[in-house]
């Protein structure tokens, strides 16, 4: 077995057949790869739509994930995966080219490298006015981690962290496998510890494999908050992967709410709040317009409002966790506290 596929999934049922037919569709010999469906209990029939299909692919697999968590589904697909290379397709993206699997192969082969990295453009098969805006602002600086390279078309070495998303088998027996405490960014806490093992990563745009924009503002506020929630978890657990760019978005909402609170009792900040906001407005509006230019389909009234919730929503999501871990720490203290206690208290008897 060449390659095995893990698919983690919880509720895509809307989307989870296309995504196996992509697979499915491969021109590689159905022998050597599998397709491995991780599902997180699900409650809109996606297992029931896996287990349809698994009627005439035979190398489809269907798996439950019991603790409903993605890093507990990926390590749920690496346990029971049998391939030399390891993969991760998420249940809700669009595989348009039937030589994805080859290339893969080849990426491997030709470049040496210990994991493989690619881009996830965002597109949508139909897409609305709004999913436009969003695919736009996400590939911008204002929208989009910096540090990441999962829109470039530039093929090279690059850290693993942001970006990996196949592995050699043997990366899991020296790195070990998805830290089960990650609802969110667990790729990116494993790909760290990938990186700190020496590890190598090449980055090739000929595996991309396109995603999904959300379609409402609920829906996207959803998602950053989720993924600025693994942020601060991450960087709880490696502090070096803390960066400017991951604080800025926290760091203004908590500038926009003592601002507020203080402006009541002291004039002065009124005009240093309204400054802000203004300033903040004009580079929403700003960048908004220089993507507007560059593709005159897309809703210009809609991109601010999609910038200032991707914003909002990481950083109440980043907030939130770290919020929630210093709350948990006298706690964590006197659990501690009292084991040692105890322990003391059984040696000495």
């Amino acid at each position: 077995m060449r390659i095995s596929l893990i698919v983690p999934v919880r509720n895509e049922a809307a989307h989870i057949r296309h995504t196996l037919n992509g697979l499915v569709e491969q021109a590689f010999p159905t022998g050597e790869y599998e397709i491995i469906v991780v599902d997180g209990m699900s409650e809109d029939g996606t297992p029931d739509i896996v287990r349809d299909l698994q009627q005439t692919i035979p190398n489809l697999h269907l798996f439950d994930n019991p603790k409903r968590l993605a890093s507990a589904a990926r390590n749920i697909g690496v346990r029971n995966a049998s391939g030399e290379f390891i993969a991760i397709v998420d249940g809700h993206c669009q595989i348009r080219d039937p030589h994805l699997l080859t290339k893969l192969v080849d990426a491997f082969e030709t470049s040496g490298a210990d994991t493989l990295g690619r881009p996830q453009p965002l597109r949508a098969e139909s897409p609305t006015s709004f999913q436009n805006a969003v695919s736009a602002a996400r590939t911008s600086w204002l929208g989009h981690n910096p540090d990441s390279a999962i829109f470039s078309d530039v093929a090279r070495f690059i850290p693993a962290d942001n970006v990996a998303v196949a592995y050699r088998r043997e990366v899991f027996d020296k790195v070990g496998l998805f830290d089960e405490s990650f609802d969110a960014c667990e790729d990116v806490e494993f790909n760290t510890r990938v990186r700190r093992a020496g590890l190598t990563c090449f980055f090739t745009p000929t595996i991309a494999v396109e995603y999904q924009p959300r379609s409402t503002l609920n829906g996207l506020l959803h998602q950053m908050a989720r993924y600025g929630r693994g942020r601060a978890r991450l960087a709880h657990k490696h502090v070096a992967t803390v960066t400017p760019a991951s604080l800025v978005p926290p760091v203004w909402l908590l500038w926009l709410f003592f601002a507020s609170i203080t402006s009541v009792m002291w004039l002065p900040m009124i005009w240093a709040l309204c400054g802000s906001v203004t300033l903040y407005s004009v580079v929403l509006l700003w960048e908004s317009h220089r993507l507007w230019g560059m593709d005159r389909a897309l809703a210009y009234q809609r991109m601010p409002a999609v910038f200032a919730t991707i914003h909002v929503g990481f950083a109440w999501g980043y907030l939130r966790e770290m919020i929630g871990m210093v709350s948990s720490w006298p706690v964590m203290v006197s659990r501690t506290a009292l084991r040692r206690v105890a322990g003391n208290s059984v040696r000495k008897s």
